[in-house]
């Protein structure tokens, strides 16, 4: 593995680009990176540049386009590009790409820098669900995640022509986030391989009337990290979302809508026996309006109908998982979180304490922070009394100290 890049200068990124319909992607995958202040270099396939000129990833990258091995052989470039690399991502990588990086090809300038690269190498797939499924595709997976590469999981969704499955490229947003926390954390294993997580995410509403609602400020982007990084491990997820609906759901990830507190409690309720672990992320609405008007509340009517709102208690859904867990009903593993605004340390270790959940995660959201934003900090407590602190970081690298955390539990 290469040394961590010095914080003061940019990061070299590579960004590959092999022959498929899914390539123009990679132009948004450059932008990110580009905004972010990285360095770009793009390296297409001859057969990419079907698809995309390379004036394009010459204008978004700022570096010229080559893809031959031949190209300033003065400068070794075949070897040095890989050499001075922080970070790898191809996107999109075919089947055949997959295949001849697993066999250790080097016929051109892309494959070539992939086999001397000492830094990640992260590969996002894009190809027909039959393709992706094939035993062959998902030996290639296997040797080349074996050996390090991270290859993440593809989308399901709308792929060329009428197809729908496994197999769609990822948004580059997520592509870009994703390839960064596994240059600033470690490559992604199959450590999760096997389990079932249930996780909720985002917040609920409780309608005052069929236009007004109680809610809360959370967006859902630390449960959907959480989700992201489970399925990259191999897990099979279950996202139970409130308010998310800005938010691109995770590569492979079932979804199921919720709106209010008691939705949610019936989904997670439904799901948590066949779950092995069950991450409560959701911020939930704690009360609910003890009527709801029928129709919209007009001004006049609105101005003594809301001037008190009776507010009636709504379940505790983390309460109600531990009490199946304790009951036999579910053998998963229960980690709750909690938003503090002050002593939040001593706030959630009562909060783990009442609640009965294995683990907890502590937020804080004084002054408008976490909800919403793209960093989270905070401490995880154990119901043993252990304690680790989340140092600052974005939502996807706190979801893998998290995830890693609960794996050393489970072992």
């Amino acid at each position: 593995m290469s040394e961590a890049p010095n914080a003061s200068e940019p990061l070299h990124v590579i960004v590959g680009v092999s022959g498929g319909i899914a390539a123009y992607k990679a132009c948004h995958v450059v932008r990110d990176f580009k905004e972010q202040g990285a360095d770009v270099r793009v390296i297409p396939t001859e057969n990419a540049l079907r698809f995309v000129g390379a004036a394009t990833f010459e204008a978004l990258s700022g570096n010229t386009v080559e893809t031959g091995v031949f190209s300033r052989v003065d400068e070794v470039q075949h070897v040095r590009l890989g050499q001075e690399a922080d970070l790898v991502v191809v996107a999109p990588a075919t089947a055949d790409f997959l295949a001849r990086v697993a066999a250790g090809r080097a016929d051109d300038l892309l494959t070539t820098t992939i086999l001397v690269a000492t830094c990640p190498v992260v590969l996002a797939p894009a190809m027909h669900t039959e393709m992706w499924l094939n035993p062959a595709t998902q030996a290639n997976v296997e040797t080349l995640r074996n050996r390090g590469i991270t290859v993440l999981e593809p989308a399901h969704g709308r792929l060329t022509g009428k197809d729908t499955g496994p197999g769609r490229l990822p948004e580059s947003h997520v592509i870009a986030e994703l390839a960064r926390t596994v240059q600033r954390t470690a490559a992604f294993s199959p450590s999760l391989a096997g389990k079932r997580v249930l996780i909720s995410a985002g917040g609920t509403q409780e309608n005052v009337d069929p236009v007004r609602f109680i809610g809360n400020r959370s967006s859902g982007r630390q449960g959907y990290a959480l989700g992201d990084i489970a399925a990259q491990r191999g897990a099979q997820v279950t996202i139970v979302a409130g308010a998310t609906d800005q938010l691109e759901p995770p590569s492979g990830a079932e979804i199921v809508r919720v709106r209010s507190t008691r939705d949610m409690r019936d989904a997670m309720v439904e799901r948590a026996p066949e779950s092995d672990i069950i991450i409560m992320a959701a911020a939930v609405a704690d009360f609910r309006p003890e009527t709801e008007a029928d129709t919209k509340l007009k001004k006049g009517q609105a101005d003594e109908a809301l001037s008190v709102i009776q507010l009636t208690e709504n379940p505790d859904i983390l309460k109600t998982l531990v009490q199946m867990r304790d009951a036999g009903q579910t053998r998963a593993t229960v980690i709750g979180f909690a938003a503090e605004t002050d002593n939040e340390l001593d706030y959630g270790r009562e909060k783990l304490r009442r609640k009965g959940a294995d683990m907890l995660m502590v937020n804080s959201v004084a002054g408008g922070g976490v909800f919403g934003q793209s960093r989270n900090r905070g401490w995880l407590l154990s119901a043993d009394g252990g304690q680790e602190e989340i140092p600052d970081g974005t939502k996807h690298e706190v979801a893998v100290r998290i995830w890693d955390a609960v794996e050393r539990r489970l072992r």
